[in-house]
């Protein structure tokens, strides 16, 4: 039987290429992709906030189920975009409209319905610094977290509550673009009324339940702040209190050459029937046409409708700077 011989330099070369080959898959095998580890989501930081009554709260994770008990804090949590989250409100909510379609409380100057606040599983009550001490402690003795927002006498007070709501629902991001929209509306107004020589005396009426003794709005308030930066010298200022009442024979000697009217909103109360009231009729304001009705709402609510209320004054104030 014949045998079949290999060539020397034949099988070198075999032995080459397969050396080569073998190599070859052994990078391929290398540089593959390697499946990446699953890694777990991170665990989100707890939020950790001083509220309003210098109580420490802390959630978990941003409120989801909110109940306001406040219209402020209402408007607030709409305005940044959490209204979805908001599933029970006080009864004085009545800003934005959809606010009006949610559970009612009761609160503010009545008893709370404790009863349907619990039967709604909030995760947050976000109460204010004009919601009762008792009322406070009545909702934490049911178990719920409560959360007291302070009440703001500055707009820096107020965009820091905007934060404050941010935080607590997870909606930063919203609400830096609201506050940066407020401070240039603020900023707006300021810059027109700065070069003003001269500031007419306003006198704002709050409730004329005694016409010769009416209550307005002191000094320190924010109704105070508001007609300061719309270009006004607020004439209840002068007075002591954040509400005061002031009598009509003051009213006469300082006579304002603004009036305005907070008491139009909830009292229905006019120019016309200001004129009509005995003495009334002495007051520059009332024989020059300067007596104004305004929408309290936006300059008795510290939430972001703030910022309106203040161009609104200042459109009444020197409507000739501002169409």
């Amino acid at each position: 039987m014949s045998q079949k011989i290999i060539h020397p330099i034949l099988s070198r070369k075999g032995l080459a290429l397969l050396l080569a080959a073998v190599l070859l898959l052994s990078a391929c095998a290398q540089s593959a992709p390697v499946p990446p580890t699953a890694t777990p989501p991170p665990t989100p930081s707890p939020i950790v906030l001083a509220d309003g009554s210098g109580q420490t709260i802390t959630l978990s994770s941003p409120a989801q189920r909110i109940v306001s008990l406040a219209p402020s804090n209402t408007e607030m949590l709409f305005a940044i975009g959490a209204g979805s989250q908001v599933i029970g409100r006080d009864a004085f909510s009545d800003y934005p409209a959809e606010a009006q379609s949610l559970p009612d409380i009761g609160g503010s100057f009545g008893e709370l319905n404790t009863e349907v606040l619990v039967s709604l599983k909030p995760d947050l009550v976000l109460a204010a610094d004009l919601t009762a001490p008792e009322q406070v402690q009545a909702i934490k003795d049911l178990g719920l977290t409560v959360f007291v927002l302070s009440n703001p006498t500055s707009f820096d007070g107020l965009f820091a509550n905007l934060q404050t709501v941010a935080r607590l629902t997870g909606r930063e991001t919203q609400a830096e673009a609201l506050v940066k929209s407020l401070q240039g509306r603020l900023e707006a107004v300021q810059q027109k009324v700065a070069p003003l020589a001269s500031r007419p005396l306003v006198f704002y009426e709050l409730d004329a339940t005694e016409p010769n003794a009416p209550w307005t709005s002191g000094p320190g308030t924010f109704i105070d702040t508001l007609i300061t930066l719309a270009g006004g010298e607020n004439l209840g200022a002068s007075l002591e209190g954040a509400w005061a009442q002031i009598s009509l024979e003051v009213l006469l000697t300082r006579d304002p050459q603004i009036i305005i009217l907070g008491d139009y909103t909830w009292g229905g109360v006019t120019p016309e029937a200001l004129k009509a009231r005995p003495g009334w009729e002495a007051l520059s304001a009332a024989q020059n046409g300067r007596v104004y009705t305004i929408d309290d709402n936006l300059v008795s609510r510290p939430g972001p409708r703030l910022v309106d209320g203040l161009e609104a004054m200042a459109k009444l104030l020197h409507p000739d700077i501002f169409q």
